[in-house]
């Protein structure tokens, strides 16, 4: 099942959640302010992404300047505790399934969670189109 996990002020959340029901993909929404994830769930993510906790952190979010932390002098488990504890350090939207992670909204990498028959489709149109134009 994808998850979009999303906070209620996010205008990329929005986006994100007006995608995905455009191209009739059925996922779970969690607010992040509201349920925030734990410790567990946020290792999960940072090992799927690229860049680790850079990936992953807000650093120009309101909070970010408020809390006026310095990320490389954390310990993991501290800054873990600190997501969990202050969720709008955490980017957003962030959506995942079993094998793919985004972080932020970009519609051209969003079409990863499209079905693998989708995307070959869309690709055959738009090939179509460019030789026929």
């Amino acid at each position: 099942m994808l998850k979009l996990l999303t906070s209620p002020s996010c205008t990329s959340c929005r986006k994100a959640r007006v995608w995905l029901i455009k191209h009739d993909i059925t996922f779970e929404e969690r607010n992040i302010m509201t349920n925030p994830l734990n410790i567990t769930e946020l290792r999960g993510i940072l090992a799927m992404t690229e860049n680790g906790t850079d990936d992953l952190i807000s650093t120009r979010s309101k909070a970010f300047a408020f809390l006026d932390i310095d990320l490389e002098a954390l310990s993991l488990k501290r800054l873990l505790e600190l997501l969990v504890i202050n969720p709008a350090l955490i980017r957003r939207p962030l959506i995942i399934n079993k094998t793919h992670l985004q972080i932020g909204y970009n519609e051209d990498e969003i079409r990863c969670f499209l079905p693998r028959s989708v995307r070959r489709l869309e690709l055959l149109k738009a090939q179509i189109m460019a030789s026929l134009s």
